[in-house]
């Protein structure tokens, strides 16, 4: 991905910014070719291989996020001060915290540890949260990783993580952060594929990501918000569409919202590795206690804030997502259709991205099936929904794409003020039939992503993949949106001629009979039967 600035810059020591940056990455900087991006994803996972059979693999990302974003800001770090160095001659001016994009104090750089060769475990713990300490826009970001528990790190396991890690360098100059973010998007991916039904708790597989932005189509200028933003993969993957086209990504404003204190650190150190200091990424429960970004204050507040585009992948049918304060109505209102049900809380995310859509604003949010067809509450919110014509496409998509749930899911596209030509109508496509198999997952190809898009972009009827709907025919139909009910794929039924079918049968019961006689007068004749 390409470097991004984005407006509302906050700079981690001060606003002033340095252009470009060039570095060694420290005395331990080893000099070597530059890496592809095979190379580099293959040296990024050799660092889990070290870890394999010491840490449990649910937890490897942290620490290997963690040592490679430390890696990261230090050959960083060292790369702007020699070059300002070359510029100014001063080495106390090169060293200034102002002059740098973020501040590692000296006694903890990369090089400082590796002076290290007892309880090293504490000393990257004390570095971590020094560099923590000392850069306001990083608070948080390594999380609660803990390296100096040492019946799980060892001096002698440390040290030779830390001899991976500085193999390679990974200043700009070498690594640039479009190199660097795919890289972490595939450790990102691994992670999750070994994470089974956990991964899809912090990724999304990039195809689905791929086809929502296509669908909901940012343009610049446009605020982007996620309100369950995992790693941050939707947002970055607005960024990139935007610069896909050659347009300013530079104008957009990102947003987000993440529970899990862990992946809100991976969203942090996903967004800082692609060069992305501005996205707001606020920590906490969007449901209970939803946050928006306040500019002039520079922080967040509670409330509901107003966006361009919201895209989405929440859990599915949350047990505990906040029942026993929604019933009585949400304090900050977004239950305007209703009140979902105890055991399942999709349509309180659908109706939280709702209302944070501006009036002229687009979402996509993944939803399962059940959704689309359940009654009682979840149907009584279904049914105000499509009263109120908010609801602009749905699409189902092929079994077995995301990690850890074989079922299928669909996107249900939203939008507050429909085009005129759209109204009173939602488009169905069934996807179901659009996918490549794969040996553990299926996934979607870039025809598949452009088919689906193209299909809810030209909202028409396609043979046995779309049809237009009146929002009439499917109130008929108890408001029901099962896809398969509207748009069937599959090879058509061949039609049944009842009476045909009913002479065939007549006459086999007679010829089954006349064959019965004639056996029953052998065995008379033999003396079987009377």
């Amino acid at each position: 991905m390409i470097p991004v600035a984005f407006r509302h810059r906050q700079a981690l020591a001060r606003p002033r910014q340095l252009a470009s940056c060039a570095g060694t990455g420290g005395a331990f900087g080893v000099m070597m070719a530059k890496l592809t991006q095979q190379e580099l994803e293959r040296h990024l996972w050799g660092a889990a291989d070290i870890l394999r059979g010491t840490v449990d693999a649910g937890d490897y990302k942290q620490y290997i996020f963690g040592l490679l974003f430390y890696k990261r800001l230090c050959d960083v770090w060292e790369e702007e001060y020699q070059k300002l160095l070359a510029e100014t001659g001063d080495r106390e001016e090169a060293a200034d915290p102002d002059e740098h994009r973020f501040h590692i104090p000296p006694e903890h750089r990369w090089e400082a540890v590796r002076q290290q060769s007892t309880l090293i475990g504490q000393r990257l713990n004390n570095a971590l949260a020094a560099i923590e300490d000392a850069n306001l826009r990083l608070r948080g970001v390594f999380g609660d990783v803990d390296f100096a528990n040492q019946d799980r790190f060892s001096d002698a396991l440390l040290e030779k993580l830390l001899a991976h890690f500085e193999k390679h360098r990974l200043r700009n100059a070498d690594v640039p952060a479009d190199m660097l973010g795919d890289a972490y998007l595939y450790l990102i991916k691994m992670f999750a594929e070994g994470a089974g039904k956990k991964g899809g708790e912090f990724y999304t597989p990039r195809s689905i990501v791929r086809l929502m932005v296509e669908i909901i189509d940012p343009r610049p200028g446009m605020s982007i918000y996620d309100p369950t933003c995992g790693s941050a993969g939707m947002l970055l993957e607005a960024v990139q569409y935007v610069k896909d086209k050659g347009e300013n990504a530079r104008s957009l404003s990102l947003y987000g919202q993440e529970k899990n204190f862990a992946t809100w650190g991976i969203a942090q150190i996903n967004l800082f590795l692609h060069d992305v200091d501005d996205a707001f990424i606020a920590k906490g429960d969007t449901i209970l206690s939803p946050k928006r970004y306040d500019p002039k204050a520079r922080e967040f507040v509670e409330g509901v804030g107003a966006y361009d585009r919201v895209l989405a992948n929440p859990p599915f049918s949350e047990k505990v997502w906040g029942f026993e304060v929604w019933q009585n109505g949400d304090p900050f209102g977004r239950d305007e259709y209703g009140c979902p049900p105890k055991g399942y809380g999709d349509l309180a995310f659908v109706q939280h991205m709702l209302a944070s859509l501006k009036d002229g604003g687009v979402l996509a949010v993944v939803v399962p099936h059940g959704v689309l067809f359940r009654g009682g509450a979840e149907g009584r919110i279904r049914e105000a929904m499509l009263a109120a014509d908010v609801i602009e496409a749905v699409v189902g998509l092929a079994p077995n794409l995301f990690y850890g749930a074989g079922i299928p899911a669909a996107l249900l596209i939203c939008h507050k003020k429909k085009p005129a030509d759209r109204r009173g109508k939602v488009l169905i496509v069934n996807g179901d039939a659009t996918y490549t198999p794969g040996k553990a997952q299926n996934f979607l190809t870039d025809d598949h992503i452009r088919t689906l898009a193209d299909a809810v972009h030209g909202f028409a009827d396609i043979e046995k993949l779309a049809r237009v709907v009146p929002v009439d025919e499917i109130a008929a139909n108890g408001h029901n949106l099962n896809i398969s009910r509207y748009v069937q794929t599959g090879a058509d039924a061949e039609a049944v001629d009842v009476a045909a079918e009913v002479a065939k049968l007549q006459d086999l019961i007679a010829k089954r009979n006349e064959a019965e006689a004639v056996m029953f007068g052998h065995l008379r004749r033999l003396g079987y039967v009377g």
